[in-house]
């Protein structure tokens, strides 16, 4: 039997994850709150903004793949530490610019450096927490991304508010700077870290916990490109990245446009749009809670992977082509509620790499991994753009139909494309 563990240390690692993954989300979502005032400043139209949205995903999608690579070779107390001072300091330089290339360029550059986060994040957690730990620990980092934008969207609206878009993205970036070094001082794997205990390390390697890290890239099959065309060949696996994408798109429009609609679309005063909006934030951190929560009660219970995995993403699909009913009113509170509904929904289907390991062939979980965000990872170069070209003339509802359309397209996905979920057997291998 494990010996209790006499120290707690792999919870610090864990809260000093959530506390960089709200700052990731700060850095990449500063942006929305900007956006209104930047726009008047810069001269910037809807259909230029929806490029600007749009820019950091174009780096940070294309190298999700490269920058997993990259997180498997390199110390994550270093690497993390690097990436976080360039996206850092890229923040605070949009602070300067005054054209619209220059804006674009950062916002590239930032979703470069962040490209390799959400690996390390689970790397450290993979080093750090047992088997019977883990999915916890993710769930509470993951939430980080709803939680802190919910509480840090009236406080950035109320930063722009004193020292205006130029100086929320010069504090931003000082902030992230700060944690940067807090991090590269602070932050160990368990091997290394010199207040653990030996019971909670013993604890966490006899639970699974990868405490050896140079053991994971001993044994290591060579690159074959026949890999990428197979997880590329089956309905299955595609109708996960067809669900991923228009899972994303939900996400991106509320990290973009969201607090633009407010101001610019429905004429909210900017400080109240800021607290108004930390509301679908909130919604969405309980549905990425009760996700969880539902599905692992469901699986306990003996009800069918389809039942208890499918059906939360189903359901969080449905709910979030609720954002088209903001499109017929006028009243704040039932803009507010179906936008929340909406993005309550989204958190309800943030489950969906579940499906990763109950379906990909066993040898190619990684690299299937790697596609699955790949294509979830378009939806930010696809949408914001989309999105800046319908509301051109001025009026908002037709990309909340598309919004909407996308959700559905994601239902019909989970519910007819995936089908049966099963393990993916490879007929000639």
């Amino acid at each position: 039997m494990t010996e209790k563990p006499t120290t707690r240390k792999r919870f610090n690692i864990l809260a000093m994850i959530f506390i960089t993954v709200v700052i990731n989300y700060l850095d990449r979502s500063n942006i929305s709150i900007a956006a209104s005032a930047l726009q008047e400043d810069l001269g910037i139209d809807s259909i230029k903004m929806g490029y600007v949205f749009s820019a950091f995903a174009w780096t940070y999608a294309l190298l999700q793949i490269p920058g997993g690579a990259i997180a498997d070779r390199i110390k994550s107390r270093v690497l993390y530490t690097f990436i976080m001072v360039f996206w850092s300091i890229a923040t605070l330089i949009q602070g300067m610019v005054n054209s619209f290339t220059a804006l674009i360029g950062l916002r590239a550059s930032i979703g470069f450096f962040e490209a390799p986060s959400y690996p390390i994040n689970n790397l450290v957690v993979t080093r750090w927490f047992p088997e019977n730990e883990r999915a916890t620990a993710i769930g509470i980092y993951t939430s980080g991304q709803f939680l802190g934008m919910a509480f840090l969207l009236p406080i950035l609206t109320l930063i722009q508010d004193a020292f205006g878009w130029r100086g929320l993205f010069i504090i931003s970036g000082i902030i992230g700077l700060v944690w940067a070094a807090i991090w590269y001082f602070f932050y160990r794997d368990p091997k290394d870290h010199k207040s653990i205990s030996e019971s909670e390390l013993n604890y966490i390697q006899e639970g699974g916990g990868l405490i050896e890290t140079k053991k994971q890239t001993e044994v290591k099959e060579k690159f074959n490109w026949e890999d990428i065309k197979e997880v590329f060949s089956y309905r299955k696996l595609w109708g996960l990245y067809i669900g991923q994408f228009c899972l994303g798109a939900t996400l991106i429009f509320f990290l973009t446009w969201f607090p633009t609609y407010l101001v610019k679309y429905r004429g909210l005063d900017f400080l109240k749009s800021g607290f108004l909006a930390s509301i679908p934030y909130l919604a969405a951190f309980v549905g990425v809670l009760l996700s969880g929560f539902t599905s692992d009660y469901l699986t306990k219970k003996g009800y069918s992977v389809e039942t208890s995995r499918k059906l939360p993403i189903i359901i969080g699909m449905l709910l979030s082509i609720g954002v088209i009913g903001a499109n017929y009113t006028d009243d704040t509170f039932f803009i507010i509620l179906f936008l929340s509904i909406s993005f309550f929904g989204n958190g309800l289907a943030s489950i969906a790499w579940v499906f990763i390991s109950l379906i990909a062939p066993t040898r190619l979980i990684g690299l299937t991994g790697g596609a699955f965000n790949f294509i979830g990872g378009l939806a930010g170069i696809v949408v914001p753009i989309v999105i800046g070209y319908l509301v051109k003339d001025g009026d908002f509802s037709p990309a909340l139909f598309f919004i909407g359309g996308i959700a559905l397209l994601g239902f019909v996905s989970y519910t007819f494309i995936v089908g049966k979920v099963e393990r993916i057997v490879p007929k000639n291998k």
